[in-house]
């Protein structure tokens, strides 16, 4: 029977607390139902779409009944305290290439229950981002390992319901490719997503102050808060 990530959590807790060293061992915040967790990587530009996080967590505010804890929580992810995340997010422009330890780490975390979220921040199918991620994944999980999502998949349903995938406003500006990319791709481990993968830049999409969400017609943070019900409950 497929892990829930609450499982996963409870499973490993012990276990990675093990590999930390004494004083820095992960105390999980237990009267929080969510945790947003950006992974910082030795290779290019992990730090992108600062705003986008606080906006993220105050629509999971606004929508849900989830407790959320309020901080983003920057982790390496090299550092074993990254496996007790429920939900992980990882972005950039450059070149990604991994060390030993976050492959290990990031093999391990989508093998074992996990869930990370990986957004190009170039919205570009040719970029250097999208090329060096999706070799690094091949290398890790096996050639053709990301694959698109259906538009009937749960994600699109879990919370809101989406008849399409959601367009970002740099598609439609014609920056990067100049395409509008009309699917996710996903690696599935044991019938759910582990990997859950966005050529779209929804980042910079989502990368505003939340109190200039009033200004927008059509809220664009919803489809954010079904990513997380689903990294969540699947």
């Amino acid at each position: 029977m497929p892990l829930t990530r609450r499982h996963f959590l409870q499973n490993l807790i012990l276990t990675s607390s093990a590999l930390l060293p004494v004083g820095t061992r992960a105390q999980p915040e237990q009267h929080y139902d969510f945790h947003f967790t950006r992974l910082m990587y030795e290779s290019g530009d992990w730090d992108v779409d600062q705003r986008m996080p606080s906006n993220l967590l105050n629509s999971l505010v606004e929508y849900t009944n989830l407790k959320v804890d309020p901080t983003e929580h920057i982790v390496p992810l090299a550092d074993p305290e990254m496996l007790l995340a429920p939900f992980c997010y990882l972005s950039g422009h450059k070149l990604l290439e991994f060390t030993t330890a976050e492959a290990r780490n990031f093999r391990d975390y989508a093998n074992r229950g996990g869930f990370v979220f990986v957004d190009d921040c170039n919205h570009d199918i040719d970029g250097l981002f999208a090329k060096s991620f999706e070799a690094q994944m091949a290398e890790l999980f096996g050639e053709d390992c990301l694959q698109k999502l259906p538009h009937d998949h749960d994600l699109y349903n879990c919370f809101f319901q989406f008849d399409e995938l959601p367009v970002t406003s740099f598609e439609l500006n014609g920056w990067g490719d100049n395409l509008v990319h009309d699917y996710l791709k996903a690696i599935i481990v044991d019938g759910r997503i582990a990997v859950l993968y966005s050529n779209k830049d929804f980042g910079c999409e989502w990368d505003y102050d939340y109190r200039n969400k009033r200004w927008l017609a059509i809220d664009n943070t919803k489809f954010a808060v079904n990513i997380v019900i689903y990294a969540l409950t699947s």
